[in-house]
C-alpha cells in the first residue's frame, strides 16, 4: 500500500516540460473537463437547436392546422349527413307504411359511417402529431450529438500536436518504468 501511495506522490513531483504537467487532483480535472464539454455544447448547439426546434414547431403547427381543416371538413360532412338525415326522416313519414324499417337501417348506417369517419380522422390526426413529435425529438438528438462530437474532435485536434503526443508517450513510459522498479 505504501508503494502505491509513493508512486502517486512521485507523479505529483515530476518536473514540467514547458507548459505541460500532470494535475493529480482528480476532482479538479473532472470539473474542468465537464465545464469545457458543457460550454462547447451550449456554444455550438444553442443556435442550431433553436432553429431545429422552430422548424419542427412550424411543421407540427402546420400538421395540426391540416388536421383541424380535415376535422372541419368532417364536421361539414356530418352536417350534410344530418341534413340528409332530416330529409330521409321526412320521406320516412311519407313512406312509413311501405318502407319504415329500410329507412331506419339507412339512417343508422349513415350515422355509423360518419362517426367512423370522424374517429378515423381524429386517430389519424393524433398519430400524425405523435409521429412528428418523435421525429423532431430524434432529429434534434442526432443533431446535438453530431455537433458535440464534432466540437470535441475539433478541440482535441487543435490542442494536440506531435510534440505533445511525443512528450505524453515518453512520460507514460517513464511512469510505467518507475512503477515497475517500485513493484520489483
Amino acid at each position: 500500500m505504501k508503494n502505491v501511495t509513493d508512486s502517486f506522490v512521485f507523479l505529483g513531483h515530476w518536473p514540467s516540460a514547458g507548459s505541460f504537467g500532470f494535475n493529480t487532483d482528480i476532482l479538479a480535472t473532472n470539473l474542468i473537463n465537464l465545464s469545457v464539454v458543457i460550454g462547447v455544447l451550449v456554444f455550438f448547439g444553442k443556435g442550431v437547436l433553436s432553429d431545429l426546434l422552430d422548424n419542427r414547431k412550424q411543421r407540427i403547427l402546420n400538421t395540426i392546422r391540416n388536421s383541424e381543416e380535415l376535422r372541419e371538413k368532417a364536421i361539414e360532412q356530418l352536417e350534410k349527413a344530418r341534413a340528409r338525415l332530416r330529409k330521409v326522416e321526412m320521406e320516412a313519414d311519407q313512406f312509413r307504411v311501405n318502407g319504415y324499417s329500410e329507412i331506419e337501417r339507412e339512417k343508422m348506417n349513415l350515422i355509423n359511417s360518419t362517426y367512423k369517419t370522424l374517429e378515423q380522422l381524429e386517430n389519424y390526426k393524433n398519430e400524425t402529431i405523435h409521429f412528428e413529435q418523435q421525429r423532431a425529438i430524434n432529429q434534434v438528438r442526432q443533431r446535438v450529438f453530431q455537433q458535440a462530437l464534432q466540437g470535441a474532435l475539433g478541440t482535441l485536434n487543435s490542442c494536440l500536436n506531435n510534440e505533445l503526443h511525443f512528450r505524453t508517450i515518453n512520460a507514460n513510459i517513464g511512469m510505467f518504468g518507475a512503477m515497475k522498479e517500485i513493484t520489483d
